[in-house]
């Protein structure tokens, strides 16, 4: 149980973020407990409204996070940390939007590099919206550049020397990423000696922490049949291989590289049969995301590895073609707190 609350960010209010919120308190509680919205009042109360008797839960606005528990029960804490003068209209890029969405999410880091809460989750941004806020919220393309800022601003260091990646995760599978949104052929020219063994030294500290031992770290090859002794592809021998030896030697339990059509099947943990690896290191976007979304989307949570704070999300975007029908699953946000707590450290 963590002291300090976990801060939820509302996301683009334009989007379902705020909905998928209002209906995961009233779904589920019990998890919920401890979770505070870092957001706009009115835009959260909008999103109540969507969903149905009995799971609406009214909204109860606080101005500072010691209040956070004097929130009365069954309501939903919402902490104004954004300026929003009348309700973005929903499924459309607003600039306003953008930039209530950045405040609050640059609000939560602070707080939780801070030490004030344990984590942060955030609902999802619209990156057309960021960009039309114009300002510092255009320098950043999402989430992640904006966090790596901050916490490169709160340790004091330039953002290069604050190396993040991005996982997905389920309870069947997890898969950490040498790079995330590249071309193909540009993501093929980022699988280098140093990014390979970068992603390996993050993974090792981040999902470590979170075992309280040495994860089993299997890498994925480049080519298929990760190159077959160099007849599809040197990759595997002239950079992926070095990189795993560099880091067996530091200590890392690291195995690899291996065929990508079938290490994910050999790391998928079900209850019948436990995987033989606690990660899997993928060289691309899609090598790597595709084997987890097919087990369900519903389920999968992006986390952010690398960072001095927990970060985690649903994994879906905004989806701006059913926001405000009240019909948006609350499934992947509240895997997405699951998944924070698992990992937040324990406070007092």
């Amino acid at each position: 149980m963590h002291n300090k609350p976990l801060l939820i960010t509302m996301g683009d209010a334009a989007g379902i973020g705020p909905e998928i919120i209002a209906r995961a308190f009233g779904e589920s509680p019990i998890e919920m407990a401890g979770c505070v919205v870092v957001g706009d009042v009115a835009t959260l109360r909008r999103a109540a409204a969507l969903v149905a008797s009995p799971l609406a839960w009214p909204v109860a606005e606080f101005a500072e996070l010691a209040d956070a528990a004097s929130v009365p029960p069954h309501c939903i804490g919402v902490l104004q940390k954004c300026e929003l003068d009348t309700p973005v209209p929903f499924g459309q890029v607003s600039a306003l939007a953008g930039k209530a969405a950045a405040d609050c999410i640059v609000w939560a880091a602070r707080a939780v590099l801070a030490g004030e809460a344990a984590g942060m989750v955030t609902a999802p941004i619209h990156k057309e919206a960021l960009a039309a806020a114009g300002g510092w919220a255009a320098n950043f393309p999402g989430h992640t550049e904006l966090l790596q800022a901050e916490a490169a601003a709160f340790l004091g260091k330039p953002v290069r020397e604050v190396p993040v990646r991005m996982m997905l995760a389920n309870n069947e599978l997890k898969t950490v990423l040498v790079s995330i949104h590249l071309s193909l052929r540009r993501a093929i020219e980022a699988v280098t000696y140093d990014n390979v063994l970068q992603t390996l030294r993050i993974a090792h500290r981040a999902i470590g922490a979170s075992l309280g031992r040495a994860p089993r770290i299997a890498v994925a090859g480049l080519n298929p049949h990760a190159g077959e002794g160099g007849l599809f592809g040197d990759e595997e021998q002239a950079i992926i291989a070095p990189a795993i030896a560099a880091a067996r030697a530091e200590g890392l339990e690291v195995s690899g590289p291996f065929a990508p059509d079938t290490v994910f099947m050999r790391a998928r943990h079900t209850p019948a049969r436990p995987g033989e690896f606690d990660v899997v290191v993928a060289m691309y976007h899609d090598q790597g995301l595709i084997p987890v979304k097919y087990l369900g989307v519903e389920q999968g949570v992006n986390v952010t590895l690398g960072l001095p704070l927990v970060r985690t999300s649903p994994d879906h975007g905004t989806a701006f073609d059913i926001a405000g029908r009240g019909v948006a699953d609350a499934s992947s946000l509240l895997a997405a707190i699951r998944m924070a707590k698992k990992l937040a450290p324990s406070r007092g």
